[in-house]
C-alpha cells in the first residue's frame, strides 16, 4: 500500500478499534504517520493490534474503554493528553447492533443499551475532546454511522434509529464546533464484513446464499473494512479541510437506488 504521510505528527483516538473497521482504520492511520490510541472493551485484542503496529514501525497505545461509561471516556481522553499532549483526531467507531427482534417483542433495555454505545458513546467522546480541540482551534472528528440511519432495511429498529440519531448529532456538533475550526463528519457503511456483521455472513454462507451478500448494491458486492478506513482517513485528514457536518455513504451505491440495482426508472 502506498502511503503519503497524510497524518504525520497527528494523534488519533479510535474507539471500537479491536476489529473490523476500527482495526483497519488504526492500521491505516499508523501507516499514514499518526500516533494512535486504541480503545475497546476487548483489551487482549487491542494489545495484539498495538504489537502489530509497533512491529510495522508505528506508535500505538491501548486503553480498555467502555464508551457508554462517562468516566471511562473521560479517562481515555485524559490518558491520551497525558501521554502525547494533544489530540488531533477522534474516531467514534464503537457500535453494537443490539437484539434482532420485531418491535412487538423489543425491550426497553435493548434500546437503552444500543443508544448508550452508538449515540451516547459518541457524544461523550466529543464532549471530552471538544475543549482541547477548541483551545487549539483545530481538530477532526469522524463518527461511524450506517446506511441503516439513512433508510430502512439495513438494520434492526434500535440500531437504525441510533444511527439516524448519530447522523443528526454529527450535524449539530459540526454547527457547535465549526467556529473553532473543528470538523465533525460521519461515514455510513453499507454491508461490510466485520465482527459485528459476522452472524449475517455466516448465515448466508451456511445456507448457500453467500452469492446474495451485497447483491442489492449497485456495485453488486459487500464492502471491506479497509475501504471504510480509506473514507475515514479522507475525512480525518487535511484533504477534507472544508468538509464538515456531512454523512458520507460508503455503500456500493446502495442508498443511490431503491435497493433494486439497475431499476432507476
Amino acid at each position: 500500500m502506498r502511503t503519503y504521510g497524510r497524518l504525520t505528527d497527528k494523534v488519533a483516538i479510535i474507539t471500537g478499534a479491536s476489529s473490523g473497521i476500527g482495526k483497519a482504520t488504526a492500521l491505516l492511520f499508523s501507516k499514514e504517520g499518526a500516533t494512535v490510541v486504541l480503545a475497546d472493551v476487548n483489551e487482549s485484542t487491542l494489545q495484539e493490534l498495538v504489537s502489530e503496529i509497533g512491529q510495522n514501525g508505528g506508535t500505538a497505545l491501548a486503553k480498555k474503554t467502555d464508551v457508554s461509561v462517562e468516566a471511562e471516556v473521560k479517562s481515555l481522553v485524559d490518558y491520551t493528553l497525558e501521554q502525547f499532549g494533544r489530540i488531533d483526531i477522534l474516531c467514534n467507531n464503537a457500535g453494537i447492533t443490539g437484539d434482532h427482534k420485531g418491535i412487538e417483542d423489543d425491550e426497553t433495555d435493548n434500546w437503552q443499551k444500543v443508544y448508550s454505545v452508538n449515540v451516547l458513546g459518541a457524544m461523550l467522546g466529543i464532549k471530552y475532546v471538544a475543549r482541547h480541540m477548541q483551545s487549539r482551534n483545530s481538530g477532526a472528528i469522524v463518527n461511524t454511522a450506517s446506511v441503516a440511519g439513512i433508510r430502512a432495511g439495513a438494520g434492526t429498529n434500535a440500531y437504525s434509529a441510533s444511527k439516524a440519531a448519530l447522523i443528526n448529532f454529527t450535524q449539530t456538533a459540526a454547527c457547535d464546533l465549526g467556529k473553532f475550526n473543528v470538523r465533525v463528519n460521519a461515514v455510513c457503511p453499507g454491508l461490510t464484513e466485520t465482527g459485528m456483521t459476522k452472524p449475517i455472513f455466516d448465515l448466508a454462507r451456511d445456507s448457500g446464499k453467500a452469492y446474495k451478500l451485497g447483491s442489492r448494491c449497485e456495485l453488486r458486492r459487500y464492502g471491506k473494512p479497509e475501504e471504510l478506513a480509506q473514507a475515514i482517513l479522507f475525512l480525518a485528514s487535511d484533504d477534507a479541510s472544508y468538509i464538515t457536518g456531512q454523512a458520507l455513504a460508503v455503500d456500493g451505491g446502495n442508498t443511490a437506488s431503491l435497493n433494486l440495482p439497475g431499476m432507476k426508472y
